[in-house]
């Protein structure tokens, strides 16, 4: 489990993932090789998965953003398969979730346009073997977006400790 310092290298990347490791050294207030060897240690316990760049969709002209709750006929563990291995070949398939409830799986689906929208609904996701069931909503606005994890609050973000 983290310890506190840990924590901190956990936020302070989550904030920054760029930073150098001499800058997340003295964010963290370690000298920088045990700063390097934890972070090696967090991504080698897999708590640090991997590092992305986060890109402005709108600025790529990714206007279109969807939500799309389908159904299965059955949701034996064959189908859930093959529509999962489906969505996951789909470069628009920004998240996808097998879900309690009404619906099977929800998707968060972007798009350029509703003409690329209706190909991929029409062309692509009711083909997939299984689907009996497709519902849309598209989001108006968004309200807020995060790629951020919460961490424990013993993860002090963007504040220093005083000398003593």
């Amino acid at each position: 489990m983290p310890d506190e310092t840990d924590w901190r290298i956990l936020a302070a990347l989550q904030d920054d993932a760029r930073l150098t490791n001499a800058d997340l050294a003295e964010k963290v207030f370690l000298s920088p090789s045990p700063c390097l060897r934890r972070v090696r240690d967090l991504e080698q316990a897999g708590l640090i998965r991997r590092y992305v760049t986060l890109l402005d969709p709108l600025k790529l002209g990714l206007t279109v953003s969807v939500f799309i709750q389908v159904s299965l006929e059955k949701q034996m563990r064959g189908a859930l398969d093959t529509f999962e291995n489906s969505v996951l070949a789909r470069e628009e398939v920004m998240e996808c979730y097998l879900m309690t409830g009404d619906a099977d799986y929800l998707l968060r689906v972007v798009v350029s346009d509703m003409q690329s929208l209706e190909r991929f609904i029409v062309d692509y996701l009711a083909k997939i073997p299984g689907v009996s069931n497709i519902r849309s909503s598209f989001a108006l606005k968004q309200v807020k977006y995060k790629t951020a994890l919460p961490l424990p609050a013993k993860a002090p973000r963007n504040t220093r400790l005083r000398s003593r």
